[in-house]
């Protein structure tokens, strides 16, 4: 089964000229995509239509071979909760809220319990080597640490879809491979995960290439 899949997928605002024309994509549960073309060529907008944050113009998303055009917003929510990680180019953090409360957010959507969710919060802030920022808040960090904590915030719930747009584009070299590696293992487990970059070292590492 595919996981992930556009078809004959276009979006413009208003009346301008199309952003994404006619894309077709699929990706395979255990693979990683890397998403490639130069700047404004609509990677980031193909993400967020993947990751059902906007409504194509026209064409069709498939999450796990079901069509997602015909679902009402709460539906698209409860999808995103379940199903999808998305780590967003610029983090997206809450400025008002802790750093450990911006990782829980999703697990908290789906009804986990708190404490559970915490604590595998603080265990994903570890891993990433974030921990000490737990308490912090967005406007006290580094664009790095954000774009760790943003990754940890899409790992959270173990999702099967994993969308992420420039996760290394703040990071050292070696940072860099803990993310990648990171996003390595949800591969193994059956994620489908897709990467828009322009980082070669990053597209090296993936299973194959789509270029917009």
């Amino acid at each position: 089964m595919i996981a992930l899949e556009a078809r004959g997928l276009s979006f413009r605002y208003d009346r301008a000229a199309p952003v994404l024309a006619d894309i077709d994509l699929a990706v395979h549960p255990g693979e990683i995509v890397a998403l490639t073309g130069p700047s404004g060529r609509g990677k980031s907008t193909l993400l967020y239509l993947l990751g059902l944050m906007v409504r194509p113009t026209a064409g069709e998303i498939l999450v796990n071979g079901c069509p997602t055009s015909a679902l009402g917003d709460a539906d698209r929510a409860r999808l995103r909760a379940t199903r999808l990680g998305f780590v967003f180019q610029d983090a997206a953090l809450d400025s008002t809220r802790s750093i450990v409360d911006n990782v829980v957010e999703t697990s908290l959507y789906r009804g986990v319990d708190r404490r559970r969710s915490v604590e595998r919060a603080h265990r994903l802030l570890e891993r990433f080597g974030v921990q000490k920022r737990a308490k912090s808040r967005p406007g006290q960090i580094s664009g790095g640490q954000a774009q760790r904590i943003a990754l940890c915030r899409a790992l959270m719930n173990e999702p099967s879809i994993v969308l992420a747009d420039e996760p290394t584009g703040n990071l050292d070299r070696a940072s860099a491979a803990v993310v990648f590696d990171a996003l390595r293992e949800r591969a193994a487990v059956g994620a489908a995960v897709l990467i828009a970059t322009h980082d070669a070292a990053v597209v090296g590492e993936c299973d194959r290439r789509v270029t917009l």
